[in-house]
């Protein structure tokens, strides 16, 4: 039997998942009591923000402990991960965890493809980009599964299916049509998703016990990386059910808002989210807004169920004391707020601020909420330090550890966050575009470069961040001060020491 050298853990992240959609967070329309009752075992940052607002850069942030842009990964569809870069998993696997994935990776592009892997650890690799069935049969485990079940995918599926895929046939086309005309212009939602019974998360949640139970021997590191609450936004029916739309309140907005705003963010208005690739929010009823909104919190809901069945697992198997419990989403999601859905290069509360909890019982501290500006970046060498493992010199996040711990007194830990958009989404239209946040938990900026407009905000007095101060001549002097914290953080941030500069003159 090998002898445990630390702490095992569980690593569940899901995508796209905004930081206000947890009721111990402050929302109460949505029903989420196994994060609450992890809220309650252990530490939830209030502060906690995404280095980008796209996949797979944040992706590769936080599984490196470096930022977006110097990892090289800024952008969904890169064809292979730069094999400079060390996954935290491989770290960890080097020093004898055993480590498993189930659900997505996203550090690589994966159009009808198993995404090109690198070096990354796992030793179980149970891998499903998303849930739909557009992979040659054998590729996607989420597939796999339902197969071994005597179930087929689209007889349990009625809702959209990816129009990229070369196995989409013409009659999901027309499926697809029919879809967005039922939900953007009839004015009503069919039920559209799997029965729990057979959705996504549940298989994550299923391998990452499975996975457990043959590793109890020694330490081990399971990622769960479900799809939801991803678009396209479709729900369990028994999930949808659930909850009352006319509950839902509507997206932030106001009129007005996008005139001194930059030009795309009127584009996705009028066309649609992700450049017109999603549905545009004009024309779209109150109620089906809200609908949308139910549909998002349904999903959520199902992730807390299973997201509670796993932590169940442990503690019956008594595995919860030595075992550090991460809950968090790689961004977040717009959800008709300032007029669009879906993602962007967009830096509102909406997408960069995220849910990020730690729970270990007797290593990490209980029921404490921590308003300490942290980066998801910072998550990797965090782990390490908690195990007693060397951060490498080259991470350029820094470790939280002593505030999970308690043993940092004072409820601080970076003085600013950071946020990068460069050229995230070639396919969807926004080419060219690079884009970078500052934020000091009051005043963002975001500096679009190239262009000659760019955002300002006062989040004390415009939590909405509805009024762009950009032209205001009385922030002028703030906003050059602020401009500049924002290119030294983005240069400081990135400061690259990969190649070891272990001597020199």
């Amino acid at each position: 039997m090998s002898k445990k050298k630390g702490y095992n853990i569980v690593w569940f992240c899901t995508d796209q998942q905004r930081y206000d959609t947890i009721t111990a967070l402050g929302n109460k329309k949505i029903h989420t009591p196994n994060l609450d009752k992890l809220i309650s075992e252990g530490v939830a940052f209030e502060n906690a923000y995404t280095q980008a607002p796209i996949c797979t850069p944040s992706r590769a942030c936080f599984l490196t402990g470096r930022y977006p842009k110097t990892t090289r990964a800024t952008f969904n569809g890169n064809d292979h991960f730069s094999k400079d870069e060390t996954l935290v998993t491989k770290i960890f696997a080097d020093h004898g965890w055993s480590c498993g994935l189930a659900g997505k990776l996203h550090i690589a592009g994966a159009k009808d493809h198993l995404e090109n892997r690198t070096d990354d650890g796992y030793e179980m690799f149970k891998w499903s980009h998303h849930p739909q069935n557009d992979w040659e049969e054998g590729v996607d485990s989420y597939q796999n599964w339902l197969r071994s079940k005597g179930i087929k995918f689209e007889d349990i599926y009625t809702g959209c299916h990816w129009d990229s895929s070369k196995k989409t046939t013409e009659e999901d086309r027309k499926r697809n049509e029919g879809f967005h005309k039922a939900v953007y212009e009839e004015g009503y939602r069919p039920y559209i998703g799997c029965p729990a019974e057979y959705h996504q998360t549940t298989w994550c949640v299923e391998e990452a016990i499975g996975f457990i139970e043959g590793h109890k021997d020694k330490n081990w590191l399971v990622s769960l990386n479900p799809f939801d609450p991803h678009h396209p936004i479709d729900p369990p029916p028994e999930y949808q059910a659930r909850l009352n739309p006319d509950d839902m309140d509507l997206p932030l907005w106001k009129e007005g808002e996008l005139d001194n705003k930059p030009e795309y963010q009127r584009y996705d208005y009028q066309y649609g989210g992700m450049y017109g690739h999603g549905h545009s929010i004009i024309g779209m009823t109150d109620d089906q807004k809200r609908q949308e909104t139910r549909d998002y919190y349904a999903e959520i809901e199902l992730i807390d169920d299973q997201f509670g069945r796993l932590v169940r697992y442990l503690d019956e198997n008594n595995l919860r004391e030595n075992t550090i419990i991460i809950f968090m989403s790689d961004h977040g999601e717009m959800l008709g707020d300032h007029g669009t859905y879906l993602k962007g290069p967009y830096f509102y509360q909406a997408l960069v601020h995220v849910p990020l909890i730690f729970s270990c019982p007797g290593l990490i501290q209980q029921n404490v909420r921590l308003k300490a500006l942290v980066e998801l970046v910072d998550i990797a060498p965090t782990l390490l330090e908690l195990n007693g493992i060397e951060i490498p010199f080259y991470m350029q996040g820094k470790s939280f550890a002593k505030l999970l711990t308690g043993e940092q007194k004072k409820d601080h830990h970076k003085d600013s966050v950071y946020s990068e958009f460069y050229d995230c989404l070639l396919q969807v239209g926004y080419v060219g575009h690079h884009a970078t946040m500052y934020f000091d938990g009051r005043y963002k900026i975001v500096n679009h470069h190239g262009q000659s407009i760019g955002e300002l905000y006062d989040l004390a007095t415009d939590p909405h961040e509805f009024n762009n101060l950009w032209f205001d001549e009385r922030y002028r002097d703030l906003k050059y001060q602020l401009i500049q914290k924002n290119f030294d953080q983005a240069v400081l941030n990135n400061a690259d020491y990969v190649l070891d500069p272990a001597w020199g003159y």
